[in-house]
């Protein structure tokens, strides 16, 4: 496929699980995303589906060094951990299954693609991608993020979510810490893969 030439992820394309199937849908999802500062070092994410329902929440520091996020159903049963490897110039994330930082339970990792960038960009690699050091190909890249008004997911050639996030910002909300973005979930594609991408990518910017 060309490199120039973009396609989207649609009904019928091949299942995109990389947390579970239980989060991927044969039809597009809408998502609101509201990140809510709870003090210097901690916030909190909330997404809800259209109807207001809540799907999923994230929690954790947002300074530090080798921060940790935890995301959660509305139960409060963990999803998966996200952990940042260190303070270095190109950020490393990786994300565990559940609450463990075993390998076996380790689902994929994300590093900056550019350790200086007027957009934040990230690269993607699942666990049975475990060669990175010596392979340039990502399974996935994301870019986008808060300064960006924009957040975009790619398989290869293929936009997989991403579409029309936006960000309704006004100084009330801001002083507040709050923030609050909307995002396109392709069908078939895992929707808590696409929102832990989201927050890594946020923090990364933050």
């Amino acid at each position: 496929m060309p490199k120039n030439k973009k396609t989207e992820w649609q009904v019928g394309d091949p299942t995109i699980s990389i947390v579970g199937d239980q989060f991927c849908n044969p039809y597009p999802m809408d998502l609101m995303v509201k990140r809510k500062v709870q003090s210097f070092s901690k916030d909190n994410y909330q997404v809800f589906d259209p109807s207001g329902n809540l799907l999923l929440q994230i929690d954790g520091q947002a300074w530090g060094i080798n921060r940790k996020r935890v995301m959660t159903d509305p139960a409060g049963f963990t999803i998966l951990t996200m952990r940042q490897k260190g303070m270095t110039l190109k950020n490393k994330w990786e994300v565990h299954g559940g609450e463990s930082k075993e390998r076996e339970d380790l689902l994929f990792t994300v590093h900056q693609s550019l350790a200086v960038s007027l957009k934040t960009s990230v690269d993607v690699f699942l666990a049975e991608n475990n060669n990175v050091k010596k392979s340039n190909t990502c399974d996935f890249h994301a870019s986008g993020g808060y300064s960006n008004i924009s957040f975009k997911v790619f398989k290869s050639d293929a936009l997989i979510a991403g579409v029309g996030v936006t960000h309704k910002f006004t100084w009330g909300s801001f002083c507040k810490g709050k923030c609050n973005f909307r995002v396109r979930v392709n069908p078939e594609v895992d929707y808590a893969f696409i929102i832990a991408l989201l927050v890594m990518v946020d923090d990364n910017e933050n």
